[in-house]
């Protein structure tokens, strides 16, 4: 698109007055007439065009980075779940060994409770009352 500037006012109420001149102008070349009086004011609204332009594609990178983040979130969700259950898996056998420790344990210290019989009777023959 461009802009036609009339810089004197009365050659752009001039072109004002014709029939159908700013209408051809911008539908056929897309040309935007703008005089003294207006050009400051379709300049501005041409800045916060663009800045409305830009700020919308921020937006969308800023969504689609939300969007990303939300899946990668999901999947580390799914992680934690797995290495939750491995954890709970892992503590679940060292309970296991823990508790067939203590029965090891409980045996072996019986025995170690148990006096061994001493050398000298077990080579004795028991005495029967005759001999």
């Amino acid at each position: 698109f461009g802009i036609m500037f009339l810089p004197v006012e009365g050659l752009y109420a001039e072109v004002l007055k014709r029939n159908g001149v700013i209408e051809s102008l911008q539908r056929d070349y897309r040309v935007v007439v703008a005089g003294p009086t207006t050009i400051t004011a379709f300049l501005n609204s041409l800045q916060m065009g663009f800045r409305t332009l830009a700020i919308q594609k921020q937006t969308s990178q800023i969504w689609n980075t939300l969007n990303e983040v939300q899946t990668e979130f999901h999947r580390f969700g799914e992680i934690l779940e797995k290495a939750k259950k491995k954890l709970d898996e892992a503590g679940n056998t060292i309970d296991k060994g823990s508790s067939k420790y203590r029965n090891i344990q409980g045996k072996l210290n019986r025995v170690e409770k148990i006096t061994p019989p001493s050398e000298e009777h077990s080579l004795e023959e028991p005495s029967s009352g005759e001999e």
